[in-house]
C-alpha cells in the first residue's frame, strides 16, 4: 500500500492554504498534520527532522519531503499535470511565474510571524507589527494590480484559476488580517471568482484542524 500524501501545516500559514488549494485542484486526497506556530510547535526536534528550517508546509508525497510552497505547486503541477497551474505558452507562464513570485517571494516573507515578532523588538511597540504588515500588504498588492490591470479573464490570467490565483487569496486574507484598505476592485474580483469554487472554499483556513478565530 502506498504511503499516504501527509501535509504538514498550520491553519493560519497562507502557505499552507496556498499548497491545500492545489492538492485540491489536483484531486490528491491527503493527510494533515497541524503545527502550531503560535506554540512553537514547528520548532519540535521531530518536525526539524523532517524540515530542517523549521516552516510550513512540508508535503510528503512519492517517498520525498517537499518544503516551500511555490516548489510544491510546481511539483505537484510537473507529476500531475491536469488541470494545468501555468499556461501552456513560455510567455504565460513566465507571467504567472512572476504574479506568484511577486507573493511568494516579494510580500509574504515580509510579512510573516517571524518579521512581525522582530519589529517588534527592533520598534519596542506591539503595533509595530501589524502596522508593518499593513504596509506590506497594501504596497506588495498595489504592485500586483498593476501587473494583472490589463488582464481580461475572470482570474489572473485568463478565465480558469491557476497559480498566481493560488497565491493571491491567501494573501489577501492577510491584508484583511492587518486591516489594509482593500482597495483594489480587480484583485476582490478575482478573489471572488475563486471563493465561489469548492477548493478554494472548502481549504479555508476556518475549515482546518486548530483552527480558532
Amino acid at each position: 500500500m502506498a504511503n499516504p500524501v501527509r501535509l504538514h501545516a498550520y491553519f493560519r500559514s497562507s502557505a499552507s492554504w496556498r499548497v491545500r488549494i492545489a492538492l485540491a485542484m489536483k484531486g490528491i486526497a491527503h493527510e494533515t498534520v497541524a503545527h502550531s506556530l503560535l506554540d512553537g510547535e514547528q520548532r519540535d526536534p521531530a518536525y526539524l527532522a523532517l524540515n530542517p528550517q523549521g516552516l510550513v508546509p512540508a508535503l510528503e508525497i512519492d517517498g520525498l519531503v517537499l518544503t516551500q510552497s511555490l516548489a510544491i505547486c510546481e511539483y505537484l503541477d510537473e507529476t500531475r499535470p491536469a488541470p494545468p497551474l501555468l499556461p501552456a505558452d513560455p510567455a504565460g507562464r513566465a507571467h504567472v511565474r512572476a504574479l506568484a513570485q511577486a507573493i511568494a517571494c516579494d510580500v509574504h516573507p515580509l510579512q510573516n510571524l517571524r518579521v512581525l515578532q522582530a519589529v517588534v523588538k527592533l520598534v519596542g511597540s506591539a503595533e509595530a507589527g501589524p502596522a508593518w504588515g499593513r504596509r506590506v500588504c497594501e504596497e506588495g498588492l498595489d504592485a500586483f494590480a498593476a501587473l494583472v490591470a490589463n488582464e481580461t479573464g475572470v482570474f489572473c490570467a485568463g478565465d480558469t484559476p491557476g497559480l498566481a490565483d493560488i497565491m493571491l487569496v491567501p494573501q489577501l486574507a492577510n491584508a484583511r488580517r492587518f486591516g489594509a484598505d482593500l482597495r483594489w476592485p480587480r484583485l476582490l474580483a478575482i478573489e471572488q471568482a475563486c471563493m465561489a469554487l469548492p477548493v478554494f472554499a472548502d481549504t479555508a483556513p476556518q475549515h482546518q484542524p486548530g483552527f480558532t478565530p
